[in-house]
């Protein structure tokens, strides 16, 4: 029999016990107790990482307090010495705020003010070395040299001028040698002034600013810095070096790299005896510590070095003059940051070679005769063409090339009254200028003329030496024709009594120079 089971009924509802009330309590208390658990965890996860992220930003932000303290102050010290070494005072009456503007115009240009004579594209600056009131010569200037600033090209010049050049003293008919116009304009409240005008005149290129170093600053700048590396052209010995009390010492220095302190850098750029090119070789290594003074001031070595930055302030502010104003400090600043100060134009004024444009002569100071130099053109036109080309000086030697190529024939004229005068400039002719084809013709008429003109008889067709006389001897035009006995004369020189005077100085050799520099070397011709 087949039985069927029945199924079984499911029930509607699964019925599930419900918790107690500690049951509860506890599995809150639970869950409390892992959530803090979990917490715990995770801070102590977090904490390394947050406690990192405080100590960089409690990092940098005393990295900034401390560069704003370092440029504050130095910023400070800057303005301060800024207004100690300038000497004409001629700052404008501004506020602190207003000087720390100047002084972060490298980083805000906008703030930067303008220099003198950056409009123009040059800006040059008058840089003069004196021994110093403890030392033999006093404010006598040894180093007389223009910095030229090519504003647009970015470009740095050096033209040195001799101590020993024969120059007018401004507003008088006085002469001097350069070295003493600025001991004269010291003794008579003058400034700086004179001898501003004096370079002046012999460079015809305005003078913007002046600096003026003495020995004891100079000496104690390169110590502050660390020294100056240099290369030395030659093996230089000088037993004749003056010592203290006007007493001699032995300078030796061999060729090749040297790593120059204070004081043996002075004695480089002082000595002469053991160079043959005299005071013109002296010049050459003046240029040459300059430029590694400058490098080694502007190197991140000095620089970001607070002690050695501090010394050259201080230093700086113990020895040097100047009328750089403070408000124009940080547009030199960030000026120089631009220009190519690796490659420097180097010029020597100098009597030297059989092209060099000065001559040595002589002078009766008392009852002393004073060795001088003087232009061999007997005028400043060689000097100018030099200073206002430095940056261009292959411009004078294809000026030259093209005077040669012209090849005038030229004719001198005495109508001076000085007898010498005719052979002394054909000798100027031939031997500066380079012209070859010069006679010497009799006077045509009996008269005496005033001032020296020139006759051309190629109608500008040869124009560079036209140019080249009219600025040389100096002349007119000449608007009347001369009779010439030369009738191939392109060029006809009637020389005036105008002359006389620019070629009176007899020419000396220059191993007499040399021979009279240890007796002249502190020669004042104040004293006289």
């Amino acid at each position: 029999m087949d039985m069927q089971r029945s199924p079984q009924k499911r029930p509607d509802f699964i019925e599930v016990q419900k918790p107690t009330e500690a049951e509860l309590f506890i599995s809150r208390q639970e869950a409390r107790e892992l959530d803090k658990k979990y917490k715990k965890s995770f801070k102590k996860e977090e904490k390394p990482q947050k406690s990192l992220r405080k100590i960089t930003g409690l990092f940098f932000i005393f990295l900034i307090a401390l560069t704003l303290i370092y440029l504050g102050y130095f910023s400070w010290k800057t303005i301060t010495i800024a207004n100690k070494i300038n000497s004409t005072k001629n700052s404008k009456n501004t506020s602190l705020e207003q000087n720390v503007r100047a002084m972060i115009a490298p980083i805000i240009p906008a703030v930067a003010s303008p220099l003198k004579g950056e409009a123009s594209g040059r800006i040059n600056i008058l840089l003069l070395g004196a021994a110093g009131e403890k030392n033999a010569g006093r404010n006598l200037t040894d180093t007389v040299m223009v910095m030229s600033i090519d504003t647009k090209n970015k470009k740095v010049a050096l033209l040195s001028l001799p101590r020993d050049l024969y120059v007018k003293l401004p507003n008088t008919q006085t002469f001097t040698k350069i070295n003493s116009v600025y001991k004269i304009s010291l003794n008579q409240n003058l400034g700086l002034q004179p001898i501003k005008e004096v370079v002046e005149e012999i460079t015809s290129v305005p003078i913007n600013y002046y600096l003026v170093v003495n020995f004891d600053g100079f000496t104690q700048v390169i110590d502050d810095i660390g020294g100056i590396n240099i290369t030395s052209e030659r093996d230089i010995y000088d037993p004749r070096y003056p010592g203290p009390n006007y007493s001699y010492e032995t300078f030796s220095l061999s060729k090749g790299f040297h790593s120059l302190d204070g004081a043996t850098a002075l004695k480089y750029v002082r000595e002469r005896h053991g160079d043959p090119e005299g005071d013109f070789g002296r010049a050459k290594r003046q240029q040459q510590v300059i430029q590694a003074v400058k490098n080694k001031l502007f190197s991140m070595e000095t620089f970001f070095n607070a002690g050695k930055l501090n010394d050259v302030l201080t230093t700086l502010g113990d020895n040097i003059t100047t009328d750089i104003a403070v408000e124009e400090i940080g547009s030199f600043i960030n000026l120089s940051k631009n220009v190519d100060t690796q490659n420097i134009s180097n010029v020597v004024v100098d009597a030297w070679k059989p092209n060099s444009l000065l001559k040595v002569s002589h002078v009766a100071v008392g009852d002393v005769m004073a060795f001088i130099l003087v232009p061999k053109v007997g005028n400043y036109s060689e000097l100018q063409d030099a200073a206002q080309n430095i940056f261009n000086q292959a411009e004078i030697k294809k000026r030259q090339v093209a005077i040669a190529e012209e090849a005038a024939t030229i004719e001198i004229i005495n109508q001076s009254g000085d007898s010498q005068l005719a052979t002394k400039v054909r000798a100027m002719l031939t031997e500066n200028l380079g012209l070859k084809k010069v006679t010497l013709s009799a006077a045509s008429a009996p008269d005496l003329a005033e001032q020296t003109s020139l006759q051309d008889s190629t109608n500008g067709s040869k124009l560079f030496t036209l140019d080249e006389l009219l600025k040389k001897l100096p002349a007119k035009l000449a608007s009347e024709k001369v009779t010439s006995e030369n009738p191939r004369a392109e060029f006809t020189i009637i020389l005036g009594k105008d002359l006389i005077e620019n070629y009176k100085f007899e020419t000396d050799s220059i191993e007499d120079y040399n021979k009279a520099q240890d007796s002249q070397a502190n020669f004042d011709f104040t004293s006289q």
